[in-house]
């Protein structure tokens, strides 16, 4: 194990730092380059191959992160060296805990000497007993979540596969599409259950149903129709008025003898 030296540490911080970025640029372009080899397969219809090859570009991808979140650590100590290299127990400070045992923790899973090197450092800085706390399986919760989780080892689900495959098709112009499920669908799992003469039944049950229905409608037109021709013919017609017949004049009354001299007399005094 390499002794603590605290120039030394400095220097390989710094070049850890440097190894960690050429590496990210370079799995950045490994992926572009999978991706459109990604695309050209669904272009000729081998589905399932890219379905192998999305799943590796998942794990690149992961991969890619764990060592930007190293890199975060490391400018951390490299901001906080003189913290780190005063420290003297076996325990490293609480602003450098989480640097520190991140980067003692995940430097075996990287492909990188220098953080390698620089994990050596870190171990024989602070102590055997912290270092092989370190190295438990399960990782002890002083390693911060935010690596444990980027070093568990799954399989992509299929609806993550599908989202890589979709995104990428979308990219580089590739007409696909993932494949629907019968929810996604929206059929009805009963209905497509049913045997075909079941089913065709029921497709005429369902079409007698809305005859009907239609029937029933025209029936109901016609009654209305009838109730109202029958209130027109009720009532009076006001386009063809009656012609109303002149009055005859009035049969004259049989006068007596006085009541015919009255007359004469009232005569005789207009006349004046």
């Amino acid at each position: 194990m390499v002794q603590w030296n605290g120039p030394r540490a400095k220097v390989q911080i710094k070049l850890s730092i440097q190894r960690l970025r050429t590496l990210q640029e370079k799995k950045l372009a490994l992926a572009k380059s999978s991706r459109r080899e990604i695309a050209d397969l669904l272009n000729k219809n081998r589905i399932e191959t890219a379905r192998l090859r999305v799943e590796t570009l998942v794990q690149d991808d992961i991969y890619i992160e764990l060592l930007e979140i190293i890199e975060l650590y490391s400018e951390t100590l490299q901001a906080r060296f003189n913290l780190l290299d005063a420290s003297t127990g076996e325990e490293p400070e609480p602003s450098i805990a989480d640097a520190v045992c991140a980067i003692v923790y995940a430097a075996p899973r990287t492909e990188m000497k220098e953080l390698q090197l620089l994990r050596e450092l870190l171990m024989h800085k602070f102590g055997r007993n912290f270092s092989l706390s370190l190295t438990q399986t399960p990782p002890p919760p002083s390693v911060p979540s935010r690596i444990t989780s980027k070093l568990k080892v799954f399989v992509p689900s299929k609806e993550l596969v599908d989202a890589y495959l979709l995104e990428i098709a979308r990219g580089y112009g590739v007409d696909w599409a993932p494949e629907l499920t019968e929810e996604e669908e929206g059929i009805e799992p009963l209905k497509r259950d049913l045997p075909d003469d079941d089913q065709n039944e029921a497709n005429n049950k369902d079409e007698s149903a809305g005859s009907d229905d239609d029937e029933g409608d025209g029936d109901k037109i016609e009654k209305l129709d009838k109730e109202k021709q029958k209130e027109k013919d009720k009532s009076p017609k006001k386009n063809s008025p009656e012609k109303k017949s002149s009055p005859l004049p009035p049969v004259p009354k049989k006068l007596s003898a006085e009541e015919e001299l009255a007359q004469r007399f009232e005569r005789l005094k207009n006349l004046r």
